[in-house]
């Protein structure tokens, strides 16, 4: 009667907003969704989770299969790895670079977990701001590269990993702060604080500024982003950062986020890894964590592509 896709189901709605949300995560229809949810409450006869409440608001036989995942799905998770080692082999290697500055949020859980599960891989991973590593990864010298600017390499496949809203970052007694969103023009006379990365791999300038042929007062880098923010909130300039690196300052007032443009800016972070790697067992999983610990760690990332947000 209750079946693991069923308790797989229930989880995702829990750390999903909405019924829609869940659908994205669980790569179903929202119909499709609805459906196995209605289904199951028929067979148990109780219903699981109060409609239109946001986020979901579970009963208390919900809660109770809740309480069963949260025991069971980690098992389940940890025995379908022994048998991948069993099936292919424990030995491996995972060389990655990371061309995101503000990743390590929920790239090191991701790989703490990872090496608990995979011991005999040999993990290791590089900074990616001063040297090109999608070329490096075409010629093997890397396995896998965080990216938000694939590009077009022969061998070379992009897995999506979430999609994310670059807002800007200003002072609260920053003029802007005032605005529900910013326009291209209104940089023009500011002091722009980026990482120490070609402009062209921004999105700042390459999906904002550049189309509007609008140039900024002046660029200046940091290398964290604790760094830029203190930039920012002493009135020092503005800064392009994700949703998810701003989230934990802007709650906290140190500074405002305010969107670029009036449908907002948005990007997708990536994957890249080679083809002839895709059929491995210990990347899948790699990937599989990566996705379920930034669901689960992030504020403000979805499962939608870019061009359907």
């Amino acid at each position: 009667m209750l079946e693991l896709r069923h308790l797989r189901t229930l989880v995702s709605l829990r750390e999903a907003e909405s019924l829609v949300e869940a659908a994205e995560r669980l790569h179903l229809t929202q119909s499709a969704l609805s459906h196995q949810l209605k289904d199951l409450e028929q067979r148990l006869g109780l219903p699981l989770f109060v409609r239109k409440t946001k986020p979901v608001r579970f009963t208390s036989a919900g809660l109770r299969l809740l309480r069963l995942a949260d025991q069971l799905l980690p098992q389940v998770r940890q025995a379908e790895r022994d048998l991948q080692r069993l099936a292919g082999g424990q030995a491996g290697r995972l060389h990655m670079a990371i061309e995101c500055h503000s990743c390590f949020q929920w790239l090191m859980p991701t790989i703490d977990q990872f090496r608990i599960a995979w011991p005999e891989v040999e993990v290791d991973f590089a900074s990616g701001y001063f040297f090109a590593p999608l070329p490096a990864l075409a010629r093997g010298d890397l396995d896998l590269v965080v990216t938000s600017d694939p590009q077009t390499l022969p061998g070379i496949s992009y897995v999506p990993l979430f999609t994310y809203e670059a807002l800007l970052a200003v002072s609260n007694q920053h003029p802007l702060a005032a605005r529900s969103h910013v326009e291209p023009a209104d940089l023009a006379g500011e002091t722009l604080i980026t990482y120490p990365v070609e402009r062209e791999r921004l999105d700042v300038f390459k999906q904002f500024l550049d189309p509007a042929g609008v140039e900024p007062l002046s660029v200046r880098t940091a290398e964290l982003t604790v760094m830029m923010l203190q930039l920012v909130a002493s009135g020092r300039g503005v800064s392009c950062l994700p949703n998810w690196a701003l989230a934990e300052y802007s709650q906290r007032g140190y500074v405002s986020a305010r969107r670029l443009g009036a449908e907002g800016l948005f990007g997708t972070l990536f994957a890249a890894v080679r083809e002839d790697m895709l059929g491995m067992s210990y990347l899948q999983d790699f990937l599989l964590t990566a996705k379920d610990t930034s669901f689960a760690t992030l504020e403000g990332v979805s499962a939608k592509p870019v061009s359907q947000v």
